[in-house]
């Protein structure tokens, strides 16, 4: 697999000053759906993503990013730079439910939009499940993709058979695996469609390898030698379509001449989900799944805040203006919203109401952030963070409740409940995590003791 060309631009890694650029750079924002710790190849070598690995080895891996243990609440704090749990959205949007995402606030797009930015989406939504919740009312100028929280990649219909693939929030009907229309889509923009006048934001948040993952022989020859289950090769299979597929993104920026411009930002959305068996979705004619994703060597996955649900592959690739190397501090994906807008010198949300930080100049070396907290609220439980010490509360029902206290400094793997020995502790971070709630609302549903 031919990996896309980065000749020349190693030099300019040493050379290059590592201050707030002049000139707004144009965003790539590309994020894999269920992609966990171990399944990128930077970090398991049975994983072919040598595109992601690239980018990785040239860019600046975030070894402490976090997201919400679920795809809705993640996507609605990476666009409004505050918690999920502030709008209510603590969970996956369900095909029942008519959640939207509040159209009154500021969104990443949005602001960017006003600053000159021109907006696009190319892939999952999941902040509003019909066309009158989709991304077009949030600050985008071109949306396309599917606005439920999976598809069928070839059908593109939602699991209970509802339509979900659109173009400009109106249903259309196409034909293709849905990571190589969306791939199609967003190199059309940026070498096509893109008014070449302004800087543009483009936001790529892939289907895959979220099930039902469907691949063929071109991706899945890699790994017939594999000692894997089937299922695990699936998954690895998709992994490496993806990767393909985001090899072709930065090849069209080179083509463009445009790459020295544009900072390219890599995510996950939560951990890995381990394995998954069809109820009632698409018919059962997908699954069973003995073993999907991996999060190896962190602790729990997808729904779960442990470590491995919530700790994701991300990175930042920028030739010119991002060493290569790791960042080892704690990065919220809250902090992306006034990152970026700050990076294309705008004004957005105040400090009052964001739930995240500028971390720029920390992440070129120029500044340090100190005593960071992270809060995260999930139907079923709370995770704080403060510093090294991280509290977990699970309350699943009004009659009982849990709770765990970690030092990851010496235990990232959460293996030692250490609470016991340190009551004061956990009692510090406890009063600080209940401020971060609405007493009124939440007594009763989290059981706060």
């Amino acid at each position: 697999m031919k990996v896309f060309n980065f000749s020349g631009w190693v030099s300019l890694f040493i050379l290059v000053s590592c201050a707030t650029p002049i000139q707004p750079p144009n965003i790539l924002l590309i994020v894999a759906d269920d992609t966990g710790w171990n399944d990128v190849g930077y970090h398991n070598p049975d994983i072919s993503t040598p595109h992601i690995d690239q980018l990785c080895r040239l860019g600046l891996e975030l070894e402490q990013f976090y997201v919400y243990p679920t795809c809705s609440p993640t996507r609605a704090a990476l666009l409004t730079g505050r918690y999920a749990s502030r709008f209510g959205i603590s969970k996956p949007i369900a095909m029942s439910s008519k959640q939207v995402l509040p159209t009154d606030i500021a969104t990443l797009p949005g602001s960017l939009h006003n600053g000159g930015y021109q907006t696009a989406i190319m892939g999952k939504w999941h902040l509003g499940l019909n066309p009158e919740s989709g991304p077009l009312q949030y600050g985008f100028e071109y949306s396309y993709g599917f606005l439920h929280g999976q598809i069928d990649q070839y059908t593109h219909l939602y699991k209970n058979g509802d339509r979900s693939w659109h173009r400009m929030d109106r249903f259309v009907e196409e034909e293709g695996h849905a990571t190589d229309l969306i791939t199609d889509e967003a190199i059309k923009f940026i070498t096509a469609t893109r008014d070449k006048q302004r800087p543009f934001f483009i936001y790529v948040p892939y289907s895959v390898p979220h099930y039902p993952v469907q691949e063929n022989e071109k991706w899945l020859a890699e790994y017939h030698n594999s000692p894997m289950v089937d299922s695990r090769k699936l998954f690895a299979a998709s992994m490496t379509h993806m990767d393909h597929a985001i090899g072709r993104l930065i090849t069209a920026l080179e083509e463009e001449n445009i790459q020295e411009n544009t900072l390219v930002v890599f995510m996950s959305d939560n951990g890995g989900q381990l394995s998954w068996t069809a109820t009632f979705e698409y018919g059962m004619r997908h699954g069973p799944y003995q073993e999907l994703g991996d999060n190896a060597p962190l602790r729990g996955s997808k729904t779960e805040v442990y470590e491995g649900g919530i700790r994701v592959p991300a990175l930042l690739y920028w030739p010119g203006e991002i060493l290569p190397g790791k960042y080892q501090g704690m990065i919220k994906v809250t902090d992306l919203f006034p990152t970026l807008t700050a990076l294309a010198g705008i004004e957005t949300i105040d400090s009052s109401s964001a739930d995240g930080n500028n971390v720029w100049e920390s992440l070129t070396g120029k500044g340090t952030l100190e005593n960071r907290s992270l809060f995260l609220r999930t139907n079923s439980s709370i995770a704080y963070r403060k510093g090294d010490w991280k509290l977990i509360h699970h309350a699943p029902n009004l009659d009982t409740a849990r709770n765990e206290l970690f030092n990851l400094a010496n235990d990232p793997l959460e293996q030692y409940d250490v609470i016991d020995n340190n009551r004061e502790i956990f009692d510090a971070l406890w009063l600080e995590t209940t401020s971060e709630v609405n007493f009124e609302e939440n007594l009763e549903a989290f059981n706060i003791p």
